[in-house]
C-alpha cells in the first residue's frame, strides 16, 4: 500500500493506523505549503488535490472515513472499529463529526481565503472560527474525560483507533489558533499517551511534529 500524506493533516490518522497494522507501505509525503497537492502528478491520482489518499493495487480511495473503514475491513485483527454494530455506529458518528464539523471549522480559521476573496470577510471568519474552536474541543475533552472515568484506554473502546489519531490532530492544531491545548487537561493527558504508542511515535518522527504548538500572546 501506498499513502499520500502531508505533515501535520488529517492524512496522520491513517498514517497511525498503517504503522500500527505493521505491513510494509510506502509513506509519500506532499507539500502543501509549496502547492504540490495541486500539481501533477499528485493530481492525477486525486483530482481534488486533497489528503490522505491511499493506494492499494488498483484502488485509489480518498477521504477520512473511507480510508478508516478500509483498513478496518482488511485488518478486523487491529479493532481499529469495535466489531459491536452499536460501539461501532457511535464511533463512526463521532468520527464523522470531527471530519465534517470540528476539521472545518479550524480550515476556516487556519484558510478563511477559500471561503471569501475579500480581506475584511477573511477577517470575520477567522475570528468568529477562533471563538468557535475551543468549543468543540471542550466536546471531544468530555469524551476523553468520559472515556477515563470508565477506565476506557481508548476514546472507542479499548484498542487505539481514528478517533484517538484525529483527537491529537485537532488538539494540536488548537496551538495554531492560540487554544492552549494543556486547558483540556483529560484531553491533553489522553495525547500524550497517544504519542507514546510505538506506531503513533513512528508517525509523529516521519513527520517531525511537535504537539504542543501553543505560544502566549
Amino acid at each position: 500500500m501506498k499513502l499520500y500524506f502531508a505533515p501535520g493533516a488529517c492524512s496522520f490518522v491513517p498514517h497511525t493506523l498503517l504503522e500500527t497494522i505493521g505491513a510494509p507501505f510506502e509513506p509519500v509525503m506532499v507539500k502543501l505549503h509549496k502547492g504540490e497537492q495541486q500539481q501533477e502528478p499528485f493530481k492525477s491520482i486525486n483530482p481534488r488535490g486533497q489528503v490522505p489518499v491511499l493506494v492499494d493495487g488498483d484502488q485509489v480511495i480518498t477521504q477520512i472515513l473511507a480510508i478508516v473503514t478500509y483498513l478496518d475491513a482488511k485488518h478486523p485483527e487491529q479493532g481499529f472499529l469495535p466489531k459491536d454494530p452499536a460501539a461501532r455506529a457511535k464511533t463512526l458518528e463521532t468520527l464523522a463529526w470531527m471530519n465534517n464539523s470540528v476539521h472545518p471549522t479550524f480550515t476556516h480559521f487556519f484558510m478563511p481565503f477559500k471561503f471569501t476573496d475579500s480581506p475584511e470577510g477573511q477577517a470575520a471568519i477567522k475570528a468568529h472560527a477562533a471563538k468557535v474552536y475551543p468549543g468543540l474541543l471542550a466536546e471531544i475533552e468530555a469524551m476523553a474525560q468520559a472515556a477515563a472515568d470508565k477506565g476506557q484506554a481508548f476514546l472507542g473502546g479499548e484498542r487505539f483507533g481514528p478517533l484517538d489519531a484525529y483527537a491529537l490532530v485537532l488538539l494540536r492544531w488548537g496551538g495554531f489558533a492560540h487554544v492552549d491545548p494543556t486547558q483540556f487537561k483529560a484531553l491533553w493527558a489522553h495525547v500524550q499517551k497517544v504519542a507514546q504508542l510505538p506506531a503513533v511515535q513512528r508517525a509523529i518522527e516521519r513527520e517531525r511534529l511537535e504537539l504542543n504548538l501553543y505560544k502566549p500572546s
